[in-house]
């Protein structure tokens, strides 16, 4: 048994990604700062609005096939050659702290370091009596819900994940989030939910700062909104929090914590600051939705929101000229920028990409989907170490896939999701992971190839990543230096 493997997430300590380093990795990257340039290039050169791509762009790592797993043996993944991969984390799988592993795997990232040991943080997207779900008597928001975090630690000597332990609970459809510059995660609900017998102690759709070492708060930043929240990017520079708002008209906010620069304490994200919309050029309700070549750029302003908590109505409502984006979802803190995605955003609906520079305060189209062979519903959103953008897809294109976008902006496929389960495929899975089959008892076994992936996170050669049903969390590893990733 590996020496960590019995260690509760409390005994390992509290280690963070160094601020300068988180600074310094994203700086180091010519290939994200360039991306704004080769937008303005390729709308110019190739693209009108009326320009239709249906082919997939040759810079990605070649043609997919079915690879078996390492822990199971069973071909969950269709990847390029030369790559390989292990599965972990199944959903009932039992974790070092006895439970059974919840369901409903989304966003995760790497957030913290100690020597060889990585820590993830990864969300569960459950709503109320979802089984199994997060339980834990270390940090509970609401003991009537079942939502939450888990933390795993995956070792870089082996390759190989650890443990597990349910961080959070008691939270509600937690999607996504973001890493953060002092060594955690931001989960987000998915929700505008008040507690159905109007005591507002327990009201939902709020943000949580879960450690990487460690067990999570369960207070919630309240300053920061209360809406349909989706992911987080905090830029290390400002300490500023950039939020996306998963709704058919939502907004791009950002929350200024207290304390200027100074923006996390002992316990995390500091509440009690200021939280604002993007206003597009200026124009009130600016309709970002589609109709625009891809390198159109926006002058940025900031409204302040009147009513963070939406107690009066929607925190969308309470800023006036907010821009209008279709479904807001993955965003993500590389080189300075703020890369975000609109799921359903563009003419064809199928997704939009768009990077937002602070420092010149600008909004630039980076990419639109115009066919589903490319690209059908983007959901979270990545960037390598060597500054490849990765988007989890999570539309109908049937199966469901893992797509980069080339250093021309062109996108290419990584990964398929090849889980097709039979019954006798849980015997393979159980006894490497105890616990799985009493999950699918009660679960049938099946296709799951057009579920989604979600939770895409990087570092140094690996990518871990999730497929939310039937919940299992992967890690991938290859010849990244063949690509555009």
């Amino acid at each position: 048994m590996h020496k960590y493997a019995t260690l509760p997430g409390a005994a390992l300590g509290r280690a963070a990604i160094h601020r300068r380093t988180f600074v310094k990795a994203g700086a180091a990257s010519a290939l994200s700062l360039a991306f704004a340039a080769f937008s303005a290039r390729r709308a110019e050169a190739r693209w009108g609005r009326h320009y239709h791509r249906n082919r997939m762009c040759p810079d990605g790592y070649g043609p997919l096939s079915p690879v078996k797993d390492m822990a199971t043996g069973l071909p969950l993944i269709a990847l390029p050659k030369g790559f390989r991969y292990l599965s972990y984390g199944w959903t009932g799988q039992i974790q070092s702290d006895k439970r059974p592993t919840p369901r409903g795997h989304d966003g995760m990232a790497v957030v913290s370091q100690r020597g060889p040991l990585l820590a993830l943080v990864r969300n569960h997207e459950l709503s109320a009596g979802a089984v199994p779900g997060c339980i834990t008597e270390h940090a509970t928001y609401d003991p009537s819900e079942v939502g939450g975090t888990s933390n795993l630690y995956f070792d870089l000597r082996s390759g190989k994940f650890v443990s597990s332990y349910t961080s959070l609970a008691g939270t509600i459809r937690n999607c996504a989030g973001g890493p953060t510059p002092w060594g955690s995660w931001i989960t987000c609900e998915e929700t505008f939910h008040a507690w159905n017998d109007g005591n507002d102690a327990y009201n939902h759709g709020y943000i949580f700062d879960v450690p990487g070492f460690g067990f999570g708060s369960a207070k919630p930043v309240r300053a920061a909104g209360r809406f349909s929240h989706e992911a987080v990017a905090v830029d290390p520079a400002t300490g500023i929090v950039y939020e996306t708002e998963d709704t058919g008209q939502s907004g791009f906010y950002k929350y200024v914590p207290p304390r200027g620069k100074r923006c996390w304490g002992a316990h995390g994200l500091l509440d009690g600051g200021e939280l604002y919309a993007l206003v597009a050029d200026g124009v009130s309700r600016m309709d970002l939705r589609g109709g625009f070549e891809e390198g159109t750029t926006f002058k940025v302003s900031w409204q302040k929101v009147r009513d963070p908590e939406g107690e009066s109505g929607t925190v969308f409502d309470s800023a006036e000229d907010a821009a209008i984006i279709a479904r807001g979802e993955g965003c993500w803190y590389h080189a300075g920028k703020i890369y975000f995605v609109s799921t359903s955003g563009g003419e064809a609906g199928l997704g939009q990409v768009w990077v937002y520079d602070p420092r010149r305060e600008e909004l630039t189209l980076l990419f639109e989907s115009r066919s589903s062979d490319e690209l059908d519903g983007p959901d979270n959103i990545a960037i390598s170490p060597r500054g490849g953008i990765l988007v989890c897809e999570d539309g109908k294109h049937e199966p469901q896939r893992l797509i980069g976008l080339s250093r021309k902006g062109e996108p290419f496929e990584l990964a398929r999701n090849n889980i097709v389960l039979e019954p006798g495929d849980l015997d393979k899975v159980e006894k490497v992971y105890p616990g799985v089959r009493d999950h699918f008892a009660s679960n049938p076994v099946g296709d799951y190839s057009g579920t989604e992936w979600a939770g895409a996170t990087f570092f140094g050669d690996w990518l871990f990543v999730n497929v939310q049903t039937p919940g299992i969390t992967f890690a991938i590893t290859g010849p990244w230096h063949r690509g555009g990733l």
